[in-house]
């Protein structure tokens, strides 16, 4: 999936998501790290029979922090949505190990491709996704 630059997306932020531990609440429970492959990911694309997912947040849009309540309903809303498409998904969170920046809710969708993922991402006004293929592979796509 090609990667295109954020608007407004400062060196640090960018190096931000790239150091992010993007956690998946799934059985059994594993993280993702950019450009790392992840075995566990290969396997859950085998069990749900998807070649590719999506890790995805609707919390603070364009990194512009929102109060919990307002990130809660957001994800609520994500997540009705996703049901509503049928698609699978599975919590997470996004959370980096090192900076003041409070951990988002996040869901891993399973099965979304390239565009989806990121139409997906612009309507939820994120700067990025983290999206990966049949290679189990991370990427960080910046959206538009």
């Amino acid at each position: 999936m090609p990667s295109h630059p954020a608007r407004d997306l400062d060196a640090s932020t960018h190096q931000a998501f790239l150091d992010t531990d993007y956690h998946v609440h799934g059985d059994p429970p594993f993280t993702l790290r950019v450009n790392e492959a992840s075995a566990a990911l290969l396997a859950l694309h085998a069990r749900a029979g998807v070649r590719c997912s999506a890790f995805v947040t609707a919390c603070n849009p364009q990194s512009t922090p929102l109060d919990e309540a307002t990130n809660a309903a957001r994800q609520a809303d994500l997540a009705d949505e996703l049901t509503r498409r049928g698609l699978a998904f599975i919590p997470g969170v996004g959370q980096h190990p090192s900076n003041p920046w409070p951990g988002e809710a996040s869901f891993l969708i399973l099965g979304l491709d390239p565009a989806e993922a990121g139409a997906l991402g612009a309507q939820l006004g994120q700067h990025a996704i983290l999206w990966s293929g049949a290679d189990a592979v991370p990427q960080l796509v910046l959206l538009p």
